[in-house]
């Protein structure tokens, strides 16, 4: 590398090939308008971004707790990989939704300045996993749900929007098919692995109906082509399910694949894992979220709140 010393490498930000995400490296939206679209409500715009910001925000940080855990060095490095991917995107939403609002916010006071409440990502994000079948399975609910969104997103009318989906479906590709690959490895494995990866199926894959619940701030924008309408995504996402939850040999008794779609409002506090982690019934795009959201929250903004307008 050219330094006598280790330190000096450490300390030197210019060479990007040696850092995964903050430093010297090349703004992947540089030359999109950043001007808000005419005729969009600002205030709904601002919402939408602050809503998918916030679903790979949280998202990120549940992965993360996964690296050092996971059954193989790869496949911790895969979820370190997987959650800087979310971060990225949760760092562009963020910001647009802080251009947007045009109230002095920026990511950081986004995502370190409010409460639990004010919050609006899916609860699906901010469950914690029982296991390893948990976590991919979840993965792979996630994973599956978005990359149809963001392809759909795309072709926003917002140019910004647009850049940011079209860089997240690379990303999204990769977390998919991750996550299925191992929900077929353990789905279709020993016996231990595939009663773990059915259970894992059971409590998360019910809890994908508020994915698709469409909120009034998304049908108003998706009608002027600045938003998705999830509604629209859930073919989609059952076909891909089923796919892979049949490769993995998590069929139901009739044979037809356990796509949840029985429990699409998420409601039921028999489908397993429901009533457990509290999501039956949320709505975390109105500010309604788990417990979890505020033990994640206490972790992630300790250092910003304990130095208030500090930098590092």
């Amino acid at each position: 590398m050219g330094f006598d010393v280790a330190y000096e490498a450490l300390t030197d930000h210019e060479d990007d090939a040696r850092w995964a995400y903050g430093t010297g490296f090349a703004d992947p939206l540089s030359g999109v308008d950043t001007a808000v679209p005419e005729g969009v409500d600002r205030e709904r715009l601002a919402a939408y971004c602050l809503m998918l910001g916030d679903d790979a925000l949280i998202l990120s940080h549940r992965l993360q707790q996964w690296v050092t855990r996971a059954p193989e060095l790869e496949d911790e490095l895969a979820l370190a990989n997987i959650g800087l991917d979310l971060l990225g995107q949760a760092r562009l939403l963020l910001t647009r939704a802080g251009q947007v609002e045009d109230a002095g916010r920026d990511e950081d006071a986004l995502a370190y300045l409010r409460g639990p409440h004010e919050f609006r990502n899916v609860c699906l994000a901010e469950r914690s996993d029982a296991d390893f079948a948990h976590l991919v399975a979840r993965l792979l609910v996630f994973a599956t749900w978005r990359l149809a969104l963001f392809d759909r997103l795309a072709a926003t009318r917002d140019p910004m929007l647009a850049a940011i989906a079209a860089k997240g479906v690379k990303e999204l590709t990769y977390h998919r098919e991750w996550a299925a690959q191992w929900v077929v490895r353990l789905g279709d494995g020993t016996a231990l692995s595939h009663d773990r990866m059915r259970a894992a199926v059971a409590a998360v894959v019910p809890l994908a109906g508020e994915l698709f619940r469409t909120h009034p701030v998304e049908s108003d924008l998706a009608a002027e082509g600045f938003a998705v309408d999830p509604a629209g995504l859930r073919d989609e996402f059952d076909a891909v399910l089923a796919q892979v939850l049949t490769a993995a040999t998590l069929t139901d008794d009739s044979g037809s694949a356990q796509d949840g779609r029985s429990a699409q409002d998420g409601r039921s506090a028999q489908d397993g894992g429901s009533a457990q982690d509290g999501a039956a019934g949320k709505n975390g795009r109105d500010g309604e979220h788990t417990p979890a959201l505020a033990e994640i929250l206490d972790e992630m903004q300790a250092l910003a709140r304990s130095v208030p307008g500090g930098a590092w």
